[in-house]
């Protein structure tokens, strides 16, 4: 094994749209030494494409789990599962170009110990928020509406730009740091547990920064759609989640109650959103 390799790992539920063209690419990407899907209890035939990837690729192993215990549990799986010294967390909907990887790991070397994030956009070139974030601020929601926004504005002169939180639709790291960290919080079932890993990451001393010069499409919410309301309520049971473990324990019984208030006020709104956009 290469002893600056990469697993890629990869996270799949019903993911038929987009995962044959996401593994594709990852094969073919540059200094990925492994790949790793895991699967969480898929209804459609991606099983079926990733099995025709296996057989073709040596590098490439599959988890097919029997049921969906979410999203950090199986990116846990997935990196347990390789000894690689460097992690690629890939989502089936996230098409690496050849050097993707290669590129984002030499920044993060540069930058050392450092988790990166890529310049993600989608189909049509507009640029995701989620790639370049701020941490939550609950109480400063509640005084302002604007507080809700995480986005960080790009700064186009920075090859590396920090920032406190990236995507979890793309991240690299390596090995030692996810360990030292405890890998993904399996609290989370899905939504929020970006947020939090890329937190304990600063915690730590290492860095968080997004490679700018470093684009990647990013087909989203491909495998949500048939689900739009379970997604929402993990979305909103994520944020509590987070809440609970790094703001509230500096707050008042009257303020979690507020916030508590404020976020499951919200997700009805938000589930008949989703909704809407489901049938679109």
């Amino acid at each position: 094994m290469s002893n600056d390799g990469i697993t890629a790992v990869v996270v799949s539920h019903d993911s038929e749209e987009t995962i044959d063209d996401c593994l594709q690419r990852l094969r073919s990407a540059e200094g990925v030494t492994g790949i790793r899907v895991v699967d969480n209890d898929s209804c459609d035939a991606t099983l079926e494409i990733v099995q025709r990837h296996a057989v073709a690729d040596l590098r490439l192993r599959f988890i097919a789990n029997p049921d969906n215990p979410g999203f950090a549990v199986a990116c846990n799986q997935g990196a347990a599962d390789s000894r690689a010294p460097w992690l690629a967390f890939v989502n089936p909907d996230c098409l690496v170009e050849v050097d993707t990887l290669a590129r984002m790991r030499a920044h993060a070397e540069a930058h050392a110990p450092a988790l990166l994030g890529a310049d993600l956009v989608d189909e049509d070139g507009v640029r995701d928020a989620a790639a370049r974030r701020h941490d939550p601020d609950f109480v400063a929601m509640l005084r302002s509406p604007e507080a809700t926004r995480l986005a960080v504005t790009m700064d186009a002169t920075l090859a590396v730009q920090p920032v406190e939180a990236v995507s979890g639709a793309l991240m690299l790291l390596p090995r030692w740091l996810f360990e030292r960290v405890g890998g993904f919080d399996v609290g989370y079932r899905l939504h929020a547990e970006d947020l939090d890993l890329c937190r304990r990451v600063r915690d730590v001393g290492a860095n968080v920064a997004v490679a700018n010069d470093v684009r990647v499409v990013h087909v989203r919410g491909v495998s949500s759609r048939s689900r739009p309301l379970f997604v929402e309520w993990h979305k909103h049971r994520g944020l509590w989640r987070y809440f609970g473990k790094f703001e509230a324990p500096r707050r008042s019984d009257l303020l979690r109650a507020a916030v508590f208030t404020m976020i499951w006020a919200r997700f009805p709104f938000a589930a008949l959103r989703a909704l809407a956009r489901a049938q679109r």
